[in-house]
C-alpha cells in the first residue's frame, strides 16, 4: 500500500484499517514514498512492515481536537493545578485560560489520547510484532515515542527512517532495491502531478487503466 497523507481523524483511520484487515488480513506492507503523518503513521503501524526512503518520514500520533493538541491541553491543565496550589495569586491568570475550555472538553481530550494509544498498541501487537514474546513491551515503547508531546515538541515534527528504526518499528529501506524504488517513486510522482496540476482531489483507477477523476472546480 502506497501511503502519502498529512493525516486525519482517529475514527476514519480505525475504519480504514478495519477494512484493510478484513480484505488482506495481516499481510499488508506500507510504502511511504514521502510522508505519512499523524493518522497516516497510525495506518503504517497497522502493517507488518514499513518501507521508507531516506527522505520519507512518519509523524507523532498525538490526537488533535478542533486543531488543539489534546496532550498539550492535559499537560497545561496539570500545570495550572500545580501552580495554583503553590501560589493562589495565579488563579486569575489561569482562570482566563481554563475558562475557555468548553464543558467536557478535558474529558474528550483524555479519551482521544487513550483511544489513539490503545488503537496503535493493539495493531502493533497483533500485526508488526505478532508472535514475538515481548510484543506488548515493544508496542508500548513505540507508542510512547510517537505520543511524547514534550519530546516531539510539535505535531508536525518529521520522524525519519533511522529514528523510526531506533524506536523499534520494522523498517525496510526503499533504496535497497533500485528497480522497486523507481517503480514506487514513478507512481508517487504521477499522482502528485495529477493532484497538483489538474487539479484533482480524487482519482480511482483499475488494473485496465480505466480511471475516474474528480477535479477541483475552477474559481469564478
Amino acid at each position: 500500500m502506497l501511503l502519502h497523507t498529512p493525516g486525519g481523524s482517529v475514527g476514519a483511520t480505525e475504519s480504514i484499517v478495519d477494512y484493510l484487515r478484513r480484505m488482506f488480513g495481516n499481510n499488508i506492507r506500507a510504502i511511504v514514498p514521502q510522508i505519512a503523518m499523524s493518522a497516516g503513521t497510525m495506518i503504517a503501524c497497522s502493517c507488518r512492515e514499513i518501507v521508507m526512503a531516506k527522505h520519507s518520514n512518519l509523524g507523532p500520533i498525538d490526537p488533535h481536537l478542533r486543531g488543539i493538541p489534546v496532550v498539550g491541553v492535559a499537560k497545561e491543565f496539570k500545570r495550572a493545578c500545580d501552580e495554583v496550589k503553590r501560589n493562589k495569586n495565579l488563579i486569575p491568570i489561569w482562570q482566563s485560560i481554563i475558562g475557555q475550555y468548553r464543558p467536557t472538553f478535558l474529558g474528550q481530550c483524555e479519551n482521544a489520547v487513550e483511544w489513539s494509544k490503545q488503537f496503535v498498541s493493539k495493531q502493533l501487537e497483533e500485526v508488526m510484532f505478532s508472535g514475538e514474546q515481548d510484543a506488548n513491551k515493544k508496542a508500548r515503547n513505540v507508542v510512547k515515542k510517537l505520543t511524547d508531546y514534550s519530546g516531539n515538541k510539535s505535531h508536525d515534527r518529521h520522524i525519519h527512517i533511522d529514528e523510526c528504526r531506533q524506536m523499534g518499528l520494522k523498517i525496510i529501506s526503499l533504496e535497497d532495491d533500485p528497480d522497486f524504488q523507481d517503480l514506487v517513486l514513478t507512481i508517487h510522482h504521477c499522482y502528485m502531478h495529477i493532484f497538483q496540476n489538474l487539479p484533482a482531489y480524487k482519482c480511482i483507477e483499475n488494473h485496465l487503466g480505466v480511471a475516474l477523476f474528480k477535479n477541483i472546480p475552477p474559481k469564478q
